[in-house]
């Protein structure tokens, strides 16, 4: 080597060198606080723990994302501690409170309502403790990222957020992105600052549950400044329980900070980005498919549309009728369901003692809010009602004019062969109730927006009506409705074989040649391998045959467990319902055999991640180019995934299902949408059909062997359209499952509340607070950001607030026929909180 080379190779060197040792010397700074709470882990004296190790490490900042409820108990236990505590987080300068949320939920899997909820009731009870507290920042230990939070957190007045969950990322975490500051957009166009999870924070090398953010270690800071961050920071909220005091000690070059003091006095503004964040950015995957999950996500979604529900209900009978507002059993109501949305359930379902696990929890709290709201339903409807034989009482608590098939109960020696409403005489139908074998009369309803109709039992008969019908034809059993023909294949497992559209030139939505729309295939690896209900014959019984409503049930067997189906079509409805039943007779294994004996947590490859070998429903559509679509809280996603699938902790997709996904060809403008009863996950891919994740057994997280226990049951609806999602009002759709039109016996004083002048917007919430009444809108799909609202009662002063309270401006009104109008205006996906003052008497 010529002395030249030598003399340029060290002048190099120490270039590399000096630029080595320049980054080293480069501050960074770190999050350190507490997460968990009374629920999760918060163990009694940790108070006087936490004050002890800031009093001994003066130069120490925390942040605390601690369950507000916490506090009740510290209080009680610790009165010392708890005083000191609060003079501490007064002073503000050391202790950031990040995360108000009354059950720290994950915040993907619940509805956008129940998300405001969450801070409301957090924000509340924390106030109730420390007085005076603010709330900038948002950030969370785990995943409890949404798309929509950018406009929820500002409007309750936080300025900042962080998407890092450094250091439990089980569950998941967010999509690398970015540098120092990201402007987080919200799918409504609303901004916050944000700390992203750097494009340089990549996962941990044999870790399934943390990113190099976690310890800032000297390769996360070097990589961090090299891509740009003049001032990189880590994270680790500590569980509560843990005795370590400043998390990273006290490592040279690293400032512990609260989240405010950063983005106030650190971060550098002008390095923000724009960086609109997709549904799919949030890249979060629990265990799929496993009976326990589908029951707590059952169980959440059945409380939370109901509590919503009988809230608008009791609205309306409150400033229709006088009805004396239940303040403290609604708050009872939404306290028991914001626990059981608790990211502990999701994740641990299984921890605790035997009778009072995250699951028993999960079913316990939901029973006692759905208790609630049947008590509370029950008497606004009475309310709302004046007594009348004969005659039912049809209420909707939607901003949608519906019609739409009703069952009440009723004798059936009543001998009704109508029901009249004026002089509208309509055609009824008998069935019988499965659940209760009850005899029960269906009609259908037409209901005017947040109102109700009252209809009368006749013995007059109605015209004859050529309805909804079922028959056996060479040997296949074919369902006809004024908008399908669908027929179903015994021989194939129950499989429909065809399903055309009369109205749009008989179109055939199942794919040609596929036996297997609607069919069960997974992979029992103990149990005869890769199996589907399309291989084996079924029996089809028709159990209703119209003219209102027709309906089928399946009965077949997968792996020697029986199953059961049915389909349901109604005349003049759109949407197809199937319910599932499957009768598990012992735990069967289910999924993948991915070294399901030899679970380790640090293994990357997991079985429970890959769906493609759980127990799917399979729906091979006919449609070409396919898009998908998928609905999140306050939000709709377009998706970028060639397919849904993945194996490993280190590339989750997100193929999380809230309430539907939507399957559509934009060239030939047709889609078919899939509804659920629970949060879960949905497959597709471009060599794979759309599916629906229903069952995986083996090992899980923490290498839980999670079981079959028990008959499983699902239901789900088709929903066939023209034109894409916003055209077909899937989000519409999605409210009226939600939110069922409720019957009462008698007259209904009410006829008619409110209703929005085009379609596309939802009235989110309805509340009453003290004198004044609380709407809350959202633009799920109209194009137009401005809609007129009537209300049927007057009212002298209107307001825009924020979540928060705070008033935003007045809003003009108009005198109308009998009551008022005013307008609103959001962009699509933005919600409006409306206050209509000293309208309750």
């Amino acid at each position: 080597m010529g002395i030249r080379k030598i003399i340029s190779g060290l002048l190099l060197a120490c270039l590399i060198t000096g630029s080595s040792l320049s980054v080293q010397a480069q501050q960074s700074w770190f999050i350190d606080g507490y997460h968990g709470g009374i629920w999760g882990h918060y163990p009694k004296g940790y108070t006087n723990f936490i004050i002890g190790q800031l009093q001994q490490h003066p130069a120490w900042k925390i942040n605390l994302e601690i369950e507000p409820v916490t506090w009740d108990a510290v209080r009680a236990d610790d009165t010392a501690a708890y005083r000191k505590l609060r003079s501490m987080i007064a002073a503000g300068d050391r202790i950031e409170y990040v995360n108000p949320g009354f059950g720290q939920s994950y915040l993907f899997m619940g509805s956008g309502e129940s998300m405001i909820r969450q801070f409301s009731y957090g924000i509340k009870k924390l106030r109730e403790h420390f007085p005076g507290i603010g709330f900038t920042t948002y950030s969370t230990e785990e995943p409890c990222f949404t798309s929509a939070l950018p406009q929820v957190l500002k409007s309750f007045g936080f300025k900042y957020a962080s998407l890092k969950n450094p250091n439990t990322c089980w569950g998941g975490y967010t999509r690398a992105h970015g540098g120092e500051l990201v402007n987080w957009i919200g799918p409504d166009g609303s901004s916050i600052l944000t700390v992203p999870r750097y494009a340089t924070e990549e996962l941990v090398k044999g870790s399934t549950w943390q990113t190099t953010a976690w310890n800032s270690g000297r390769d996360y800071v070097q990589s961090a400044l090299q891509y740009g961050v003049k001032h990189p920071v880590g994270m680790c909220l500590q569980d509560a329980g843990w005795k370590n005091g400043p998390w990273i000690g006290n490592k040279n070059g690293i400032q512990y900070t609260t989240w405010k003091e950063y983005f106030e006095k650190i971060a550098d503004h002008s390095l923000a980005t724009n960086w609109k964040v997709s549904q799919e950015d949030i890249l979060v995957s629990l265990v799929w498919g496993s009976q326990v999950l589908q029951r707590i996500a059952q169980q959440v979604r059945s409380a939370e549309d109901k509590l919503v529900a009988t809230e608008k209900l009791a609205s309306m009978a409150a400033v229709r009728s006088g009805f004396a507002w239940p303040q403290s059993a609604f708050d009872q109501a939404w306290e028991n369901l914001l626990l059981a949305q608790h990211h502990d359930c999701w994740i641990v379902p299984y921890n605790g003692d035997h009778g009072d696990t995250w699951a028993d929890k999960v079913r316990n709290w939901t029973m006692v809010t759905e208790n609630i709201c049947d008590s509370i339903s029950t008497a606004a409807r009475k309310a709302l009602t004046s007594a009348a034989s004969n005659s039912i009482a049809v209420f909707n608590t939607t901003a949608i004019h519906r019609q739409e098939l009703i069952s009440v109960s009723a004798e059936e020696d009543s001998k009704a062969l109508a029901v009249q409403s004026g002089k509208q005489l309509l055609p009824v139908q008998w069935a019988t109730n499965e659940k209760n074998g009850k005899k029960e009369l269906l009609f259908k309803a037409s209901v005017p927006a947040a109102g109700a109709q009252t209809w009368q039992f006749s013995n007059r008969k109605p015209d004859h009506l050529k309805g909804a019908s079922a028959e056996q034809r060479d040997g296949v059993i074919v369902l006809e409705t004024d908008l399908y023909r669908l027929t179903i294949d015994p021989k194939a497992g129950g499989a429909i074989s065809s399903l055309i559209s009369k109205q749009w030139q008989q179109k055939e939505w199942i794919a040609e040649g596929s036996p297997s729309f609607n069919t069960l295939q997974g992979n029992f690896y103990d149990d005869g391998g890769q199996l589907s209900t399309a291989s084996r014959p079924a029996t089809v019984t028709i159990i209703e045959n119209g003219p209102l409503r027709v309906k089928v049930k399946i009965s077949g067997t997968i792996a020697g467990q029986a199953f059961h189906q049915t389909i349901t079509l109604m005349q003049g409805e759109p949407r197809i319902d199937c319910a599932l039943k499957i009768l598990w007779q012992k735990n069967i294994a289910i999924g993948s055999n991915y070294k399901q004996q030899d679970y380790k947590a640090e293994e990357y490859r997991k079985a429970f991640y890959d769906d493609s070998q759980k127990l799917l429903l399979s729906f091979p559509v006919n449609l070409s180019s396919q898009t998908i679509h998928k609905n999140a809280p306050f939000d709709v996603t377009a998706s970028r995934l060639d397919h849904t699938y993945f194996n490993r902790w280190d590339s989750i997709r997100n193929n999380v299902i809230l309430h539907w996904i939507d399957i559509a060809d934009e060239k030939e403008k047709y889609g078919i949408a899939l509804f659920t009863d629970h949060t879960g996950a949905y497959v597709h891919g471009n060599n794979h059909p759309p599916g629906l994740v229903v069952q995986y057994s083996g090992r899980g997280l923490w290498g839980r062997d999670y079981t079959v226990n028990g008959p499983t049951s699902i239901n789900y609806s088709l929903l066939p359209h023209k034109g894409l999602w916003e055209q077909a009002q899937l989000e519409a759709e999605r409210v009226k499952l939600a939110e069922p039109l409720l019957a009462s016996a008698g007259s209904a004083e009410l006829k008619h509340f409110l209703h929005v002048s085009k379609p596309g917007w939802e009235l989110s919430s309805m509340t009453i607070h003290g004198k004044d009444l609380l709407m809350r809108f959202y633009n799920a799909a109209a194009s137009d950001s401005t809609a007129t609202v009537y209300l049927s009662v007057p009212v002298k002063h209107v307001t825009l607030e924020n979540l928060d309270g705070s008033i935003l401006k007045t809003i003009q009104t108009k005198n109308a026929k009998n009551g008022t109008i005013f307008t609103v205006s959001a962009p699509r996906f933005g919600i409006r909180t409306i206050r209509l003052h000293n309208l309750v008497k």
